[in-house]
């Protein structure tokens, strides 16, 4: 009998140098926690410590290059340290945005996003990368529409003309485009989905090419972005048939949108946004977004942007991180419906 106490005696007390030994350990982690913690916040209130390069992966000159100037040169002023603004084009911007996604999460690093970001997933087979999960979004810095233009000595006056003409025709109606999954294509293309009508895309090698050949009246229609597009528009070129976006532009107040023209809930924008990668400290992440959010309500900034026909529309990075979500899902669908491929 003495010896059945023992024995249970003795597992008891073992399970209780168990839970000892498990409660010290949870002690330890905790400690260990509550300490990188705040090594975290240390390095956030240092931050930034060093000049912070800005990617912009396309080639100096664009709306892209330009626009991410205007902010480095602002955000540099606010942070007290350099942004200096480095060109890693090719790939369509995936080579710049991969130099990026491997980066040092520091905060010291970032990606100037574009809408290329949101195609590209879905129109290469296989990316060094991936954009949902290897980004923290910081910022939406800016969104820009795109016109639907026609050759002003076609027959297409209206966006209803262009949908009668599209529906008679024997022969379909050609656009042209900046090349296969730009988002002069792709906007068409959705367009098209939502109306019904079937164009015939004319891909070029860039956007200055296309127009070229819908000045000459080579290629009927295109979409364009607002900035190069109006110039034609106001020279008696080109005629302007439509927004892409759901609000009208205050660059061309009296150019409808398709929305306001009876293609309900059709929105495409070409936008700006900063990214950071993944991993890098929550506090550096808002610390970026509050001094990014305060150079967009600089007049100075609002009007350079406004010269690039594009609409400063800052965002928490919560509100990037769901934004850009819809638009991998929405690109990803017209890319599948269209059957777009990279030549």
């Amino acid at each position: 009998m003495s010896d059945m106490i023992f024995g249970r005696d003795a597992i008891v007390l073992k399970e209780k140098k168990v839970a000892f030994a498990r409660r010290n350990c949870l002690r330890a982690i905790g400690l260990c926690a509550i300490g990188l913690a705040g090594i975290r916040v240390a390095r956030a209130a240092d931050f930034p410590s060093r000049p912070i390069r800005l990617v912009v992966a396309f080639p100096a000159g664009g709306a892209s290059d330009v626009a991410a100037r205007v902010i480095a040169a602002a955000l540099g002023k606010r942070l007290g340290q350099s942004v200096f603004v480095e060109n890693i084009s090719g790939a369509t911007g995936n080579i710049g945005a991969d130099k990026v996604a491997k980066s040092a999460a520091d905060g010291h690093t970032l990606l100037f996003g574009t809408l290329s970001m949101g195609i590209n997933p879905s129109l290469f087979d296989k990316l060094p990368f991936n954009v949902l999960r290897d980004f923290a979004p910081v910022s939406l810095v800016s969104t820009s529409p795109y016109v639907l233009l026609a050759n002003a000595r076609s027959d297409i006056r209206s966006f209803a003309d262009l949908v009668r003409l599209a529906k008679a025709s024997s022969e379909p109606l050609q656009y042209a485009s900046a090349g296969n999954g730009s988002g002069a294509h792709l906007f068409m293309e959705l367009m098209c989905s939502m109306t019904g009508i079937k164009l015939m895309h004319v891909p070029y090698r860039g956007a200055a090419p296309a127009m070229n050949d819908v000045l000459s009246g080579q290629v009927p229609l295109v979409f364009d972005s607002i900035l190069t597009a109006m110039p034609h528009v106001q020279s008696g070129k080109l005629r302007a048939l439509a927004v892409s976006t759901r609000s009208r532009s205050k660059i061309a107040p009296d150019v409808p949108t398709l929305q306001e023209l009876g293609v309900r809930g059709y929105e495409a924008t070409a936008w700006f946004g900063i990214f950071a990668p993944a991993g890098t400290p929550k506090p550096v992440v808002n610390q970026l977004n509050v001094e990014i959010t305060e150079v967009l309500r600089q007049p100075d900034v609002t009007l350079r942007l406004a010269e690039l026909g594009a609409e400063p529309v800052p965002s928490s990075p919560e509100a990037l991180e769901t934004y850009f979500r819809a638009e991998v899902t929405k690109w990803n669908s017209v890319i599948k419906l269209a059957n777009v491929r990279m030549d």
